[in-house]
């Protein structure tokens, strides 16, 4: 049987998906080599905040970040095309969840103010924008006739899943889980709907671990 070819933007998909595959492990790989000694460092009380603070900034940024990063300078795309345009602002953002955290708010100004902001970019914005990234790139290699078969929004779910550890059989990790599928897809499948990805976004600064 003859083998489908792909089309150029297929192609040129396959391609980005493949630099962001590598982009992301090999910072995974040197985390999981010194990872342990990255955060027992950052647990270091006696240290200044910022010199704790910024490995694990550059950890996270690598992992949930950099190789989108890449992919977007090296097409020279611009952010529109991923939809972070004005058009359905509201409409997306209501459709999306709300939760406050915090941190850095027991350091001294402006210490709590930069830390803060550092975090919901990358911990909010960088995350956020990168599972936009991710799902694109595969909805335009794998192409799917359904509107609700989206398999760039069910890979990013799954991933998500796993990166943050949500395997187990008990019915907390288990409900946990499904949650968290349901909230990364859910956000993805309106990102398609409205074009607009500044929800993904805010699901990320309020609801999940940014702000």
């Amino acid at each position: 049987m003859k083998k489908k070819e792909l089309s150029i933007e297929q192609k040129k998909a396959d391609k980005d998906l493949n630099i962001i595959i590598y982009a992301t492990l090999i910072p995974l790989i040197i985390y999981l080599i010194f990872g342990n000694d990255i955060m027992n460092f950052a647990k270091t009380s006696e240290m200044n905040i910022w010199l704790r603070f910024i490995p694990v900034m550059l950890v996270q940024f690598s992992l949930a970040g950099l190789g989108s990063l890449i992919v977007i300078c090296y097409r020279k795309e611009e952010l529109k095309e991923y939809g972070l345009v004005k058009n359905n602002f509201f409409k997306t953002i209501i459709l999306k969840g709300c939760f406050f955290t915090s941190l850095f708010l027991n350091s001294n100004y402006p210490t709590n103010i930069l830390g803060y902001i550092l975090i919901a970019f990358v911990w909010g914005i960088v995350e956020g924008f990168n599972y936009v990234v991710i799902s694109k790139k595969i909805n335009e290699r794998y192409i799917s006739k359904n509107k609700w078969l989206n398999y760039g929004a069910i890979v990013c779910g799954i991933v998500c899943v796993l990166i943050h550890g949500m395997v187990g059989f008990d019915l907390y990790t288990i409900f946990e889980a499904l949650t968290t599928f349901i909230i990364i897809y859910g956000m993805l499948i309106v990102k398609e709907k409205t074009n607009n990805a500044w929800g993904c976004i805010f699901i990320f600064l309020f609801f999940w671990n940014a702000i």
